[in-house]
């Protein structure tokens, strides 16, 4: 480029050099061709510096991103599904459905790569607004937003910000694996119903090859309530790894065997407390045993006596039997009965196929029996990870 750059700025010299009939104009040219001849070197180191950025980015591997931190991950779950379903006198509904749909990232930092900060976030449909142009629109709501600290005590970590509560989370990752047809026992609406799965506060996690534990103070909300600022939440969960295998990820080739006692104090919740002091209560006990053919796992929660719409106790008891190389038959059932006289109990079963290691398709009914109500649902689901 800089060749036929300064070649065209010779003829054009040359043939002006010809006409020239003074030394001013010859002085003026010269200055010129000087000052060409600088902006053609520039150009030319910028271009170079560009070049040699892009031939430094391996394409087969993405594409670059530019951040402070020097690792960036990027990760997704999708439960997408189609629902019949029949309430006892009632119509037949079919439907299909986008039942979650989380965006994750996380950025890891230099000085310890076990440090991160993470955002997550999750769709979900606006029912409640009514008076909106945008009513029943699809949103995207907050679900994680928080700094992970790694070893800031013995074996210990930290989340700061809107956090994991101590209990879902961990159930879903190795006691009952199919979050995406049925919330676990504490959380469903149609069995007990206490909790959900984030909040802004502080959750202090441990992990010991024989004990793990989670303890966390947080506003009591959750991360889709009115925060009022009235009275703070003490959650926690204590667990005891019989087989030794607290610090390993529980997955299906592990065996490992798990005893847990969870819980939360939840200071001035209206929404489920007692009318005169609004605490809430509630504790839970829980096992579960794996290994690579079979998972079982029961558990058994109760509330404390002062509390008003979710006050009662109840149990779940949850299988997976393996079979072939990708295929799992799935089964559960809970029992919750309230203090006020209503009953709840919901029955599982179905069959799971894993096509990939992103996704896994599973067939399932499912009923619902509430205050001797039936509701019989035959669902399909597409669970997707990436």
């Amino acid at each position: 480029m800089k060749k036929i750059l300064l070649s065209a700025a010779v003829i054009a010299a040359v043939t002006t050099m010809a006409s020239a009939s003074s030394s001013s104009e010859l002085a003026a040219l010269k200055k010129q061709m000087a000052q060409m001849s600088k902006k053609i070197a520039e150009l030319e180191s910028k271009q170079s510096s560009s070049e040699k950025k892009i031939e430094s980015i391996d394409t087969n591997n993405g594409v670059l991103i530019k951040s402070k931190a020097p690792v960036i991950e990027f990760s997704g779950t999708h439960y997408l599904g189609f629902v019949s379903s029949k309430e006892d006198g009632g119509d037949r509904t079919d439907k299909f459905e986008t039942r979650r749909n989380y965006f994750q990232a996380k950025a890891f930092f230099k000085e310890n790569p076990k440090d991160y900060v993470r955002i997550t976030l999750d769709t979900f449909q606006n029912t409640g607004e009514d008076t909106a142009k945008d009513d029943n629109s699809w949103e995207v709501r907050l679900k994680y937003a928080y700094l992970y600290l790694d070893n800031i005590l013995p074996y210990t970590g930290v989340e700061i910000g809107q956090a994991h509560r101590p209990w879902i989370d961990y159930e879903e990752h190795g006691g009952w694996n199919y979050r995406s047809i049925s919330k676990v026992f504490v959380e469903d609406g149609n069995a007990a119903h206490f909790t959900n799965s984030a909040d802004i506060g502080i959750n202090f996690k441990t992990k010991t090859p024989y004990f793990s534990s989670e303890l966390g103070v947080y506003n009591g909300e959750g991360y889709h309530g009115e925060i009022d600022g009235e009275g703070l939440s003490g959650e926690w969960r204590l667990t005891g790894h019989i087989l030794g295998t607290g610090k390993e990820k529980r997955k299906n080739k592990v065996t490992y065997a798990d005893v847990s006692f969870f819980g939360q104090m939840n200071q001035d919740n209206l929404k489920m407390g007692d009318a005169t002091s609004g605490d809430f209560q509630w504790y839970g006990v829980h096992a579960v045993y794996n290994q690579p053919e079979f998972l079982i796992a029961a558990q058994y929660v109760k509330t404390n006596e002062a509390a008003v719409k979710y006050a009662g106790d109840g149990y779940s008891v949850n299988g997976e039997f393996r079979f072939a190389k990708d295929w799992a038959v799935i089964g559960r059932y809970d029992s919750f009965d309230l203090d006020s006289g209503i009953d709840k109990e919901r029955k599982l079963g179905g069959v799971a196929w894993k096509y990939n290691d992103n996704v896994r398709f599973i067939a399932n009914y499912l009923q619902d029996t509430e205050d001797d109500v039936d509701t019989d649902s035959i669902m399909l689901t597409a669970d997707i990870h990436w």
